[in-house]
């Protein structure tokens, strides 16, 4: 983590598991005593969303960015200008949670004066379970078109390939598979390889990646 550029910009397909890894990534940042700003670019997918854990991340000193309408009833595509605030302010370091499709990665692009090479990182969060990102050709087609509308290139591969808290070694293998295809056709390196914590334990320490544990954040206690 501690050679990743300030600006992190994390895509993925709906599923992939973009908000886990952005929250997760957020904490760890914090916990290593960083000053941390979680923005959350999604204004596409309704559920899910960092957003919906502002409190208790605010209570780890993490400042959370998202709409501009502050209604717990009302669901409007509204993003704050305090958007730029991380992008500008280089005292932060900054996790932005994009929207999960490139509809969604569009509203990036408006910020495309920040995109500067070499001074961010764009991750694209890759779940080989996902049916539109389950084979070499569909993950890099989704790929190029996130890049296309998001104007940024990506600069680093998440093998985030789970099915929740039912995750198993084998399904992360099968996903490091994958992005390791993924990798050599669109000359991009593996950064992490997100789990949950139980079964990142169990992963062989030779993969390419950094084994990133992860605690499921956005999974209540209740949900599978």
């Amino acid at each position: 983590m501690l050679d990743d550029k300030r600006l992190r910009f994390v895509i993925g397909h709906y599923g992939s598991g973009k908000t886990e890894f952005s929250i997760n990534y957020a904490v760890k940042l914090a916990k290593m005593g960083k000053k941390v700003a979680l923005a959350d670019l999604d204004v596409v997918n309704l559920y899910f969303r960092s957003r919906e854990k502002a409190e208790s991340l605010e209570k780890l000193g993490i400042k959370v960015i998202s709409s501009s309408i502050r209604a717990t009833a009302v669901d409007i595509p509204a993003i704050s200008a305090e958007i730029v605030v991380p992008m500008q302010d280089t005292s932060y370091e900054a996790v932005i949670d994009v929207g999960g499709d490139p509809a969604g990665a569009r509203t990036l692009g408006r910020y495309e004066e920040y995109f500067i090479d070499g001074k961010y990182d764009m991750f694209f969060v890759l779940n080989a379970n996902r049916p539109e990102t389950q084979t070499v050709e569909k993950a890099i087609e989704y790929l190029r078109k996130i890049e296309d509308t998001a104007r940024a290139k990506v600069t680093g591969i998440v093998n985030n390939t789970h099915m929740l808290k039912s995750t198993t070694v084998e399904d992360v293998l099968k996903g490091q598979g994958l992005a390791q295809k993924v990798s050599e056709k669109v000359d991009v390196p593996i950064k992490y390889i997100s789990a949950i914590e139980r079964v990142a334990k169990e992963l062989p320490k030779d993969l390419e990646g950094e084994i990133f544990p992860m605690t499921l954040y956005m999974r209540e206690d209740w949900m599978i």
